[in-house]
């Protein structure tokens, strides 16, 4: 039986574990917190996890709170103009709805799942001399947790990492009381909200330890306006501070949040990171090596919410590898494979992310405006979020860009004629 470490339970470490030890491998899991001190701690993230990402954890059985979580039937992007008014909205259907859990909740409970199926749960905070004590012992050293000292042995990748310095500064809250979008009362959605030179604002309905809730996040332009939450003080603070912003900057937002309540003490988390590409094997000094996983080798900005569809993905991806490997050894040529096989997925979600987080090209604006009144162009640019590898095609090429909206502008006009299937009679 094949030995297996893995530092970190996140997304991309419980996944991993939770699909090794389905398939028979000898699995130790190190978490630097037991599953009750997750699940009573501070928000973690936000998370919104797409058709293909939702279809990996389905394929393992891991699922488990799809029936209690709120349906993401769409997406929705509004942009605020100078009077602060809504320059554009509109609201894409999903080909296959989406979901949001809270991590807490997902996370403590993955974890117990994994212990109770005989996995070797270690609770300890791992540092670099653990690391290399434990390695000697393992086939395979897998470390997926995103933050920390661990994260140091991983070297910056200065060909595939554009930014020295955080693009956006996060401030994150979790309530209760958020009402319904009035343009469409009986969907739930994600809702982003782009401020121009000032920031985005996301709503996302999520399941969180308390039930039903919805997450508030804004990121705001480092120095702007937005960068307001250090100082914000205690989780009151911090809410009061999201809906004054709110109220200036997207008030049609702020209009179904006047009611709303914080879910628990630790619903608020506020910070920054710089957006990274790492080199994916790390050397032990004892000379074993350790490969990264997800976010420790891919850390996205989550402005496009790809962090857990990542996770989710590259624990796919290594899995299929692991399986595939056998009884040959896991060495630093299988390694550095296994990393290519998922960049060929994760680069175009860095692409697609590092885009977002400049100031939009005119012909990204104009596509964002004519979705407003051709709704194909509105869906796709939704779906995209399930598959970023389609923004290829129409988002970043200016020609390109042209060329599908006179397409998408054609098809509409012909469905509408007089005689057009579908059409509505004359």
């Amino acid at each position: 039986m094949r030995k297996v470490l893995i530092v970190g339970a996140g997304q991309s470490g419980l996944h991993l574990a939770l699909g090794l030890q389905a398939h028979g491998y000898a699995v130790t899991l190190m978490s630097n917190r037991t599953p009750d001190e997750i699940r009573n701690g501070r928000v973690m993230s936000t998370q919104v996890m797409f058709h293909t990402a939702l279809q990996h954890e389905r394929d393992l059985g891991l699922g488990v709170w799809e029936s209690q979580t709120p349906r993401l039937e769409g997406l929705g992007v509004s942009v605020a103009a100078p009077d602060h008014s809504r320059a554009v909205d509109w609201l894409g259907k999903l080909e296959h709805h989406a979901q949001s859990v809270d991590q807490r909740v997902k996370m403590a409970g993955w974890t117990e799942m994994f212990a109770q199926r005989g996995g070797q749960l270690v609770i300890h905070g791992c540092a670099v001399s653990d690391l290399d004590y434990f390695a000697d012992s393992y086939d395979l050293v897998l470390v997926s947790a995103g933050k920390g000292e661990l994260v140091s042995m991983f070297g910056r990748d200065p060909a595939r990492s554009t930014f020295t310095s955080p693009q956006r500064a996060l401030a994150v809250a979790y309530v209760h009381g958020l009402a319904p979008r009035p343009e469409h009362p009986g969907v739930d959605a994600v809702r982003c909200n782009l401020v121009p030179g000032v920031g985005e604002l996301f709503v996302i309905p999520v399941l969180t330890v308390g039930g039903r809730a919805d997450i508030l996040f804004w990121e705001g332009l480092p120095g702007g306006p937005l960068d307001a939450f250090q100082g914000a003080g205690d989780p009151g603070g911090h809410l009061a501070l999201t809906l004054r912003l709110m109220e200036e900057f997207t008030p049609w937002e702020y209009a179904r949040a006047t009611n709303v309540e914080l879910t628990d003490a630790g619903a608020v988390l506020a910070g920054r990171f710089v957006p990274t590409v790492r080199k994916p094997v790390a050397a032990l000094p004892g000379g074993g090596l350790a490969l990264g996983v997800a976010d420790v080798v891919v850390a996205n900005d989550p402005v496009t919410g790809q962090g857990s569809n990542s996770a989710a993905k590259c624990a796919a991806a290594y899995l299929d590898a692991i399986l595939a490997r056998g009884e040959e050894p896991f060495d630093e040529e299988w390694m550095r494979a296994t990393f290519e096989t998922y960049w060929q997925q994760a680069r175009h979600v860095t692409k697609w992310t590092n885009a977002l987080l400049g100031p939009p090209p005119e012909h990204v604006r104009r596509l964002l405006g004519a979705a407003g009144g051709l709704p194909a162009v509105a869906n796709r640019i939704a779906n995209g979020f399930d598959d970023p590898s389609d923004f290829e095609n129409y988002f970043y090429d200016p020609a390109k860009t042209d060329a599908y909206l006179t397409e998408a502008a054609a098809a509409a006009e012909t469905a509408a004629a007089p005689g057009a299937a579908g059409a509505a009679p004359a």
